[in-house]
Order: C-alpha cells, then structure tokens, then sequence
C-alpha cells in the first residue's frame, strides 16, 4: 500500500486533533484512500507539554526546516497562528513542490493571491477547507458542488465568538460586557477578543469565500467591516419588536455588474433559517442560479471540526497526486461597489432629549437627503432625561444615511452618537 509521510507544522489544538485522528481512524482513512497516512515529522515551539497523544521518538522537532527539506516529506500540514511564519511555511513547502493543507484564513485573505500564484506556477495543490467554518464543507461545496452555478449571494454567520455573544445577548437580555465574559469562561473567547468582535476575522473568511464564488481575487481592503461592541441590548429588544434578530453577518452579493463585501450587524427576519443559527454555530447561506437557495450549517470552531476538514483536505491531495485542485479562481476582474452605494434599510436609534419639536427636527434631516421612515418606536424609559427615539427607514443609500446621520448628530437636542444597523430583509 501507498504510503503519504506528512509533515505536520503546528501542534496546537487543531494539530493535535488531527494526530489522534489519524492514529484513531487509520483503518477507515486507508480504506477509504487506498494510501497510508503517516505523521513523518511534527513541528513545534513547544515540544515539551504533553497532549495526551503517544508521540514516536525523533518525530517531534522545534525547527520548520527539518520539515520543508526532508525530501520524505510527501505533503506539508501548516496549522499555526503567526501570518509570517506561516507564510514562510506555505511558499516554502510550494517552492519545493510539497502540497500544502492549511487553516489560515487570515494569510490567505492578506496573501492568497500570491500563494495561488506560486502553486499554479509549481503545480502543486493548496487546500484550505478549515479556513471557513470549522468543520463545514463550504470551500469543497463552493470549488466542486456548486461549480455549474452562477452564484449572486453569500450571507454567512462566520464567527462563532460572536454569534455566541449575540446569542447570550438575545435569549438571556446580557450586555455585551457580559455575554462577552461568558464567552471568555466558556472558552469561545480570547483574552483579546478585537478579531472576533470587531468583525475582523468575519472579514477574512469572507474575502476567502467571495473570491471562490465570484471567481475574482477579493482584497481585505475592499470590505468594508464593523463589529458588534457597539450593539446594546436595547437594540436587540427593538429588534425583536419589529420582527428581527441582530447576527454579525458577512456578505458578498453581485447585482448590475459591482460586487458589495461587507461585514457588520444585520437585522434579519425572525423566521429565517439563519435567525435560528444559535450559539458558536456557523451558517453559510449561499444563492445559485441552479440550486436556489442553500444552507452549510454546523460547528465553525475547535479541534475536531476544523480537523476533520484538514484530513479532508489531505484525502483530496493524495487523490489527485498533490496536484493543483481548481485553481482557476481569481482569474475575473471584480468591481467593487463602493459602501456609499449600497441601498438597504436602517434601524436607527437616537438618543434626544424629552423636548417637543425633537421628532419633526429629525424627520426633517432624514427627508431632505431623500431617507423615508416606515415606523418609529419613541419609548416612556428615560435615562437621566434621555429618550430613545427609534426608526425604521425604507430603503435607502447609504452615503444619504450617513450624511444624514452626522448632521442629527450634530443638533443640540440629540445626546449621543446615533446607532445604525443595517436590514436584510430578503436573503
């Protein structure tokens, strides 16, 4: 039987998972691939602390060249944290002709385009299933089982961090500070939790997922982001009385020729499939021209889910021979709309003083750029002679909203920085 020696670069949670995996499963892999799967060589800084797994002698080692300059070595596993290193790992595997699996999603967003590059020109494949959504198989379903589509729309809840927070928020009526505190006791949270809230690694992953299914490489700079601090849960309680529920969504639709990337707190309708998307779970909800409209749903986070893609990942490879697997993405000139372009409705929240003539000042703003108002909500509740005044517009443009929204904020009468969220209201 055929033997794989890989070379596995980070021994972390993902990678030790994957070890046990492999030693666990390793009858049902050879079945299933006709190969042996070998673990020739881990690398790590830390090769002292134990995981619980049975390591052979002379395997473990701290140095990233006894990996890419082990001819032996068939394929290179990368699953570590730092960009750099992880880069170096990448190019370096490619250079030598070693297929590469790989998790890093935000290497690929910041460099994908000359990873790509350099393994077409070598001829060698890179897979990067864990790269979205854990253990979903989006990437394989976006590259392979949707390839005869025409895709128009991606709307994916894409970090389980937040959606986690967002949870806690909805169901128990927390703040952010301690939905968030909750998330850090559970383990769903950092230490320094920006990437994840500030819709930073939303953002990554999304640049991934719309460069597959708009066939044109997606720049990071070209999304524009906004995370969930600002969300209270006030806003999730109006929400609610207006039929929707908050999500940090990441979304890529292509309409009139421009594509909108952007990733920031949505309104959604109560009874949509990703409403119900709960807790640390991701959703991936993707519009074809032949298949509709479909849902990727499951667990977008820890060792085995994001394992069992990169074992995935490296059936694939040894299927066809470690060459390049679709690489012909990224080839179509994308533009990009502008986020001042892009129409949608807003809830708008404005925090005003108890005077009357407030509510006509504010309407008067919104209608001389052109914003129609479908309802307001002006609750009893003060703060310290504060009242919220809360709006739902029609559809708008977003450059009117904002300059809008700079001259209301402005009035004497208004006592905070208005709050905007988006609505989509048909996904």
């Amino acid at each position: 039987m055929r033997k794989i020696n890989i070379g596995l670069i980070g021994f972390g949670t993902v990678g030790s998972s994957v070890v046990k995996i492999l030693k666990e499963k390793k009858d049902l892999l050879q079945r299933r691939l006709g190969a042996e799967l070998v673990i020739k060589r881990i690398v790590d800084k830390d090769i002292s602390t134990p995981r619980g797994i049975k390591i052979p002698p002379g395997i473990l080692t701290r140095r990233i060249d006894d990996v890419l300059n082990d001819p032996g070595i068939d394929m290179v596993i990368e699953l570590i944290g730092d960009s750099s290193v992880a880069e170096r790992v990448i190019l370096g595997a490619i250079k030598r002709g070693k297929p590469v699996v790989t998790a890093n999603k935000a290497l690929l967003a910041k460099k994908g385009r000359e990873i790509f590059k350099e393994a077409e020109k070598k001829g060698v494949g890179v897979c990067f299933e864990a790269s979205v959504g854990g253990g979903i198989p989006v990437i394989k379903a976006l590259r392979e089982g949707l390839a005869a589509n025409r895709i128009s729309s991606i709307f994916g809840i894409i970090n389980g961090t937040a959606n986690y927070i967002l949870s806690g928020m909805s169901h128990y009526g927390s703040s952010f500070k301690e939905a968030l505190k909750d998330a850090r006791a559970k383990g769903y949270a950092e230490r320094d939790p920006s990437l994840d809230v500030e819709g930073i690694d939303s953002a990554h992953k999304l640049t991934i997922l719309s460069t597959l299914a708009f066939g044109g490489f997606v720049d990071l700079k070209d999304i524009h982001t906004e995370g969930i601090t600002q969300i209270t849960s006030q806003d999730i309680q109006y929400a609610k009385e207006f039929g929707y529920t908050i999500k940090l969504l990441a979304i890529a639709k292509e309409s009139e020729g421009s594509l909108e990337v952007r990733v920031h707190p949505t309104m959604i309708p109560q009874e949509h499939l990703l409403a119900a998307v709960d807790g640390a779970y991701n959703a991936i909800y993707v519009r074809g021209d032949l298949i509709g409209r479909s849902m990727f749903y499951g667990r977008g986070a820890g060792g085995f889910p994001a394992a069992s893609a990169v074992i995935a990942d490296i059936m694939d490879l040894v299927k066809s021979e470690g060459q390049s697997l679709s690489l012909d993405f990224g080839k179509r000139p994308l533009k990009i709309k502008d986020m001042g372009e892009i129409k949608t409705r807003y809830y708008i929240r404005f925090t005003t003083v108890d005077r009357p003539g407030v509510l006509a000042s504010i309407s008067g703003i919104l209608a001389r750029h052109k914003i129609s108002i479908a309802s307001v909500i002006q609750k009893e509740r003060r703060e310290k002679g504060k009242v919220p005044i809360i709006m739902m517009s029609h559809e708008a443009k977003e450059s009117s909203v904002q300059k809008a929204l700079r001259e209301i904020d402005r009035l004497k009468v208004v006592r905070a920085k208005s709050m905007l969220i988006r609505v989509e209201g048909e996904l």
